[in-house]
């Protein structure tokens, strides 16, 4: 395993990636398999994942994110998607707890309830905040499995997600949070890497 501090140092918002690097899906389910691990609130996983490989919806994908080339020359444009009904799953995903007996099915029902109340009570801006950092936590993990299987990424925001959702047929169940570019990067071309604030400007103790 790669150590995790030279990991972190590693790992660059890479903006000029290499053409015509073909990354597998044995290769993108490996990192998958990592970041399904990613932790979640309430263990809901509120993420999911369009991996788009073809060469066609990416030009389209790129048109909706104001022409970015790296969109183009990435080995995939993965599109993170936050669910803002994942507490709607909660029966399902807590049912294994019960068919282990980790729990028995009075807990089982106190935990769904309890889930789905909390979510419901709060309303819709509080789900789609939700599915927003939970995607977050993911991505992140995404970034850093594939950084530890020797592929670069760069997150991007500047895209038309309502334009992109239409593109990939994607309900309004889902809050497109953010595209992933990943490949390989074109080392020659890199930038020194930007500002850091010192610790002691963005960290508080009381």
């Amino acid at each position: 395993m790669t150590d995790f501090i030279h990991l972190v140092k590693e790992r660059r918002s890479v903006s000029n990636f290499l053409p015509d690097q073909t990354i597998k899906k044995e290769e993108l389910n490996e990192i998958f398999e990592l970041v399904k691990l990613s932790p979640s609130a309430f263990n809901l996983q509120h993420t999911n994942y369009i991996t788009i490989i073809d060469p066609s919806i990416k030009e389209k994908l790129r048109k909706a994110a104001n022409g970015q080339y790296k969109i183009s020359s990435a080995s995939a444009v993965i599109l993170v998607l936050g669910d803002k009904k994942a507490f709607h799953r909660a029966s399902e995903i807590y049912e294994g707890l019960k068919m282990l007996g980790i729990i028995n099915k009075q807990e089982y029902d106190h935990m769904v309830n309890d889930t789905v109340s909390f979510y419901e009570s709060r309303g819709q801006e509080f789900q789609r905040d939700e599915a927003i950092r939970n995607a977050s936590l993911s991505a992140m993990m995404f970034m850093m499995a594939a950084k530890e299987k020797g592929w670069d990424t760069c997150p991007m925001i500047g895209f038309d997600a309502e334009e992109v959702k239409r593109i990939l047929n994607i309900s309004d169940q889902y809050e497109a949070v953010m595209m992933v570019a990943i490949g390989k990067e074109k080392v020659e071309s890199r930038p020194p890497r930007g500002y850091r604030k010192p610790v002691m400007e963005f960290v508080t103790y009381i």
